[in-house]
């Protein structure tokens, strides 16, 4: 069952797998550029969950740094995956405890596949 849906999977998620590796080696040059060790941006990959903000986050770190600034604007930019949460209850609707995975750990990317794709009848839905 597993490797059925891991083959189901892959065509559809490699590109996108392919867009992170070069989305992540431009954010890393980017820092390395700014003057910021090989650890800044390793670890802000590791606690920052919108790529986007990543980006956003060097140039903060760089000019005058406003942490109730950040926070907003880290809201505003994150806001959307409220939207795509809700859209997507009644999809995961029997997902059981996968649901709230399924959901927290949507990006933009995997938003447009689970909206496109309809997995086969043999293939679990999580």
């Amino acid at each position: 069952m597993k490797r059925k849906a891991f083959e189901t999977a892959l065509p559809y998620t490699l590109p996108i797998c392919v867009g992170f590796l070069f989305l992540g080696m431009s954010y890393g040059f980017l820092m390395r550029s700014m003057g910021f060790s090989v650890w800044y941006p390793m670890l802000m990959s590791f606690f920052i969950y919108a790529g986007s903000m990543e980006f956003v986050t060097a140039n903060l770190l760089m000019s005058a740094y406003n942490p109730l600034y950040a926070f907003f604007l880290t809201l505003l930019v994150n806001a959307r995956h409220i939207f795509y949460g809700i859209s997507m209850l009644d999809k995961y609707k029997n997902t059981g405890w996968k649901k709230f995975y399924l959901i927290y750990g949507m990006c933009d990317e995997s938003f447009t596949i689970n909206c496109t794709v309809t997995p086969p009848e043999n293939v679990d839905k999580g």
